[in-house]
This record gives structure tokens, C-alpha cells and sequence, in this order.
């Protein structure tokens, strides 16, 4: 299963909000979208699930146009949480269900099985106004996936919950995917993003920044940058002629090199000079990555 997004575009009057956006995301993987606050992310899932008209641009799936019962295989976490709070847990849930036709019997049974899996079927019969926050996050969670979904988009889901409870979500996350089915992650959580998803769409003013395998992006960006431990002056390395910059911490140096030699070239310089302990590829957090592209942007 494949997801394109082929130079999508929304404009609202003067504001572009997405400016040609292109990517596919691919079943069986978690896809990080990220970006600042106000980076489009929240408008581009929008208008993924139709609750926005685009401008211009296309989104396919398998390589055609969206099918009628294209919602119907969504599920949809929105940041903004919305749960009729005066209403029964279990009437939320089998509404929910029913709202992507599934029949009453299958929705109630559902339901149950939901609710035992996230440890609140106590709470089935109670308003969740009654509910701690962290209870109805579960209860909006359910929401999402309770008619599973082929396709599911959680925007900021991990807001309001603990790391038990985290730890829960994602363990769901991989399950869903290890299935074969496509998940888009929208986050400022760096440190989660970084952990679990395997490709990564970073956006900023509604334009890509840069997309792609984290893993490959994280190697690419680590290609000029290198850890060195040594013995011997530090003036050594930030003289030398090949070092783009020196950051000294506490137990090692990091340095950029000049990206038109070899790493080999700046060791040949300094071995005669300080005694090396330790030389090796400084790979940068998603959160570096993060901050360098969009200040750079």
C-alpha cells in the first residue's frame, strides 16, 4: 500500500499554507511528518482526509484517485481532542464505530475488546467528563482505531499520557504497521520521532525541507562531522587547516571538515602532531537535524 501526495498546494487568500508538496509514503512504516508550529503539518493532514479541499494537486493511493470509502479506512487522531464529554464511554466508542459503518453487534463487541486492551472497561459505563485526562485520551485513541484502519494519522498522540501509557500507544503503533498498513506520525516530539519512525517528512512554511529514510538522512548529514578523542594540544585540531569548526566537550571534540577532502587527509595532518585515541562519523539527532534545517531554511 502506497500513499502519493503529488504537488499538493493549499491556499487560503494570501496565506499558502502547503506549496507543493511531494512525497509516498509507504505501508509497513512509520512516517514522521515534522515541522515548527505553523509548519502546515495539521492543514496537510487535512486535506489528506478531505475535511480540506486542495487548492491544486493530487493524492492517490496504490497509484489511483481516492475511492469513496477512502474514510472509511482512515483513522484520525487530531491534535485538538474532541469527546462529547456528557455522553457514556461505551455510547462514544460504538458511535464512532458506527459513524464508518460497522453494524451495532460489531461495534459493541468492539468496543469491549478495546476497552480491555487499554485496561479501562471499568469506565465503559461512565461519562467521560468523569474520566482523568489521561483515561480519555485512551478513550479519543479507541476512537481512532476502533473500525481498523488501513491508514492511520495520529497528530500529537502521545499529549497528556505518561510513560506507561506511551509505551502502550507505540507498542500499538508497531503492531499496526507490522501489518502492512501506513501510519503518519505528526510530532514535535523529536526524541519519540527519532525512535520510531523510519522515514521522515520535515516541512516549514508549508514547503518540504528535506524527506527521506531518517536513517539515510542522518548518515548523509554525519558525513563531514567526526568525534575525535586525543591526546595532545587542542590547537592542533582548531588551526588545522581542513577543520571547518571545533566544538570541545568534556571528554572529546566534535569537528566539521572541509566537504571536499577526505576524512584520511586531516588524519595524515594531525598523527604526527597528537596522539589519536578515538575517530569516528558524529551521527546528528533528529532533533540537530531539526533545528540546522529550519534556521538554515
Amino acid at each position: 500500500m502506497v500513499l502519493s501526495i503529488q504537488n499538493l498546494r493549499k491556499q487560503f487568500k494570501d496565506i499558502i499554507a502547503v506549496n507543493d508538496l511531494n512525497w509516498e509514503i509507504e505501508g509497513g512504516k512509520i512516517f514522521g511528518m515534522i515541522g515548527p508550529n505553523g509548519a502546515g503539518k495539521t492543514t496537510t493532514i487535512k486535506v489528506i482526509l478531505d475535511i480540506l479541499k486542495p487548492t491544486s494537486g493530487n493524492i492517490l493511493l496504490d497509484g489511483k484517485e481516492r475511492a469513496s470509502d477512502f474514510l472509511n479506512i482512515c483513522g484520525y487522531l487530531p491534535e485538538e481532542r474532541g469527546l462529547y464529554k456528557k455522553s457514556r464511554v461505551k455510547d462514544v466508542l460504538r458511535y464512532f464505530a458506527r459513524l464508518k459503518n460497522i453494524d451495532y453487534s460489531e461495534a459493541n463487541k468492539k468496543t469491549k475488546y478495546w476497552l480491555e486492551q487499554f485496561n479501562i472497561s471499568k469506565y465503559a459505563g461512565k461519562r467521560i467528563e468523569e474520566l482523568s485526562k489521561g483515561n480519555q485520551q485512551k478513550v479519543q485513541f479507541i476512537s481512532a482505531i476502533i473500525h481498523n484502519p488501513k491508514i492511520l494519522i495520529l497528530d500529537e498522540p502521545f499529549t497528556g499520557f505518561d510513560p506507561v501509557n506511551q509505551e502502550l500507544i507505540q507498542g500499538y503503533m508497531t503492531e499496526f504497521v507490522d501489518d502492512g498498513n501506513i501510519l503518519i506520525l505528526s510530532t514535535h516530539m523529536m526524541e519519540i520521532a527519532e525512535r520510531l519512525c523510519d522515514d521522515i517528512l520535515l516541512i516549514d512554511h508549508g514547503k518540504k525541507i528535506l524527506s527521506g529514510s531518517l536513517k539515510q538522512l542522518k548518515h548523509e548529514l554525519s558525513e563531514d562531522t567526526f568525534k575525535i578523542v586525543f591526546d595532545g594540544e587542542y590547537d592542533h585540531i582548531q588551526s588545522n587547516k581542513f577543520v571547518v569548526a571545533a566544538i570541545k566537550k568534556k571528554d572529546h571534540t566534535i569537528i566539521k571538515l572541509d566537504r571536499n577532502i577526505e576524512s584520511s587527509q586531516f588524519l595524515k595532518s594531525v598523527v604526527d602532531k597528537i596522539n589519536i585515541i578515538e575517530f569516528s562519523s558524529s551521527v546528528p539527532s533528529l532533533s540537530k537535524i531539526f533545528i540546522q534545517s529550519v534556521k538554515r531554511d
